[in-house]
């Protein structure tokens, strides 16, 4: 197994190529020459800064020709990466290297989170037991397994990545509806940006008794992006749960940002290459709404948004229902089949809401006026709110609550919220 390595940038300008290169080889050990078939399991391109890219590409070549290696995208429900996306964000590495994760098709079951301790962990939202289902091929007979990816806020399970790049990403349809669910039902503003939440306690758990026997270990990064670059301020690689740990700790110093006072206008830029639909983007809303003040006004520049869901079958369903607030998707949940028969996507709608406390905007290029206040957003063309806000000075001095339009640039990157909201 890999040597387990903690390393905190002690610079603003993060951790250098060289000294990854370093600290990956010093990991591996004299193992590397003795590997025969190594998995890697990798984020998709809606992680491109997650620095994985670098990681991945570095142990392919490192490894390759002697070792066999594989790349399993970690999509849940997300679509495949496509050739350009790889090239982009893994270089040079073949692209019939990398294996999609189909969540409907390529699992197998290893076992349940009993019903009981849902209830518990849950403080009794719900009480269902949850199906442990992994990608066939992580039981192909590799002789080590590494999981890379960024530890972040998030809005399900509280913190990205560690066994939830597996479990969920590398999942079946039960963990990944009802995870989802978990986290609607239970709260967004109880789980962003911390560590032991209920979806935690639930990976946690399938962690200890489905994944133990595996050759496994993670390789985890904090990252920011400033400007679009990539800086990488921690390394984190091991394979129980304490590289996870020191790597929230970091992450907490440099992707949470806390804010005195509420913000009463924020704007939130959508890069066109990694966010094409709304189940993607709304990350714009639940990354912010601890920031937004009441009657605020969020607006979203989404150039590259093209749909609502990541397949059709959820693209209908958000059309059908739209974005109406979690005690609204609540009620809709127990009376309509077609929602129970797709968690994710009623959870979807709850995260992707600001419940009324906050007006969202979508400006988009390929969504009509139409579908997207259909959904329950607000709307205004692209090109009029490019014309109106000036990004190139917004960019200048992006998060500061002192401006008149509080910009983000990217809201993959962090969390942002009002002291007295976040306790």
């Amino acid at each position: 197994m890999l040597t387990p390595l903690s390393i905190t940038a002690a610079v603003d300008s993060g951790i250098s190529d060289g000294e990854l290169r370093n600290a990956l080889t010093k990991a591996l050990g004299a193992r590397s020459g003795k590997l025969k078939r190594v998995l890697l399991i990798v984020p998709d391109f809606t992680r491109f800064h997650s620095n994985a890219g670098f990681i991945a590409n570095f142990l392919f070549h490192k490894l390759t020709p002697e070792t066999e290696v594989d790349l399993l995208e970690a999509l849940g429900t997300h679509f495949p990466m496509t050739r350009e996306q790889c090239a982009k964000m893994y270089g040079d590495i073949p692209f019939d290297s990398f294996i999609p994760h189909n969540w409907r098709t390529d699992t197998v079951k290893l076992g349940v989170v009993p019903e009981d301790f849902i209830r518990e962990v849950s403080e009794g939202v719900m009480d269902v037991p949850f199906d442990v289902e992994l990608n066939a091929k992580i039981f192909d007979g590799y002789d080590l397994i590494l999981s890379i990816g960024q530890v972040v806020p998030h809005e399900i399970v509280g913190m990205a990545n560690h066994s939830k790049n597996v479990l969920i990403g590398c999942g079946g349809a039960s963990m990944i509806n009802l995870s989802h669910m978990l986290g609607a039902f239970y709260g967004m503003e109880r789980i962003m940006g911390r560590d032991k939440t209920p979806v935690r306690k639930v990976l946690d758990y399938a962690s200890e008794k489905y994944l133990a026997n595996l050759p496994l270990a993670y390789i985890l990064t904090v990252t920011t992006a400033p400007e679009n670059r990539i800086t990488t301020h921690g390394l984190y690689i091991g394979q129980d749960r304490s590289c996870f740990e020191d790597a929230i700790a970091t992450s907490l110093t440099k992707n949470l940002t806390l804010l005195d006072t509420p913000i009463k206008k924020a704007l939130v830029f959508l890069d066109e290459d990694e966010f094409h639909s709304t189940w993607l983007g709304n990350k714009a809303i639940y990354r912010t709404r601890m920031a937004m003040a009441d009657d605020g006004e969020l607006i979203v520049l989404a150039p590259g948004v093209r749909r609502f869901g990541e397949d059709d079958a959820v693209d209908a369903l958000i059309r059908k229902y739209g974005y109406c607030g979690r005690e609204t998707v609540i009620r809709l949940f127990r009376e309509n089949a077609d929602l129970r028969a797709n968690q994710s996507a009623a959870a979807h709608l709850i995260h992707g809401s600001s419940d009324g406390r906050f007006s969202v905007t979508y400006c988009t290029k390929h969504l009509r006026e139409d579908e997207v206040r259909g959904v329950g957003f607000g709307y205004l063309p692209y090109d009029e709110a490019v014309a109106k806000y000036n990004l190139r000075e917004l960019k200048d001095n992006p998060c500061n609550p002192e401006a008149d339009v509080f910009y983000i640039p990217n809201p993959a990157l962090g969390l942002w919220a009002d002291k007295s909201r976040f306790l």
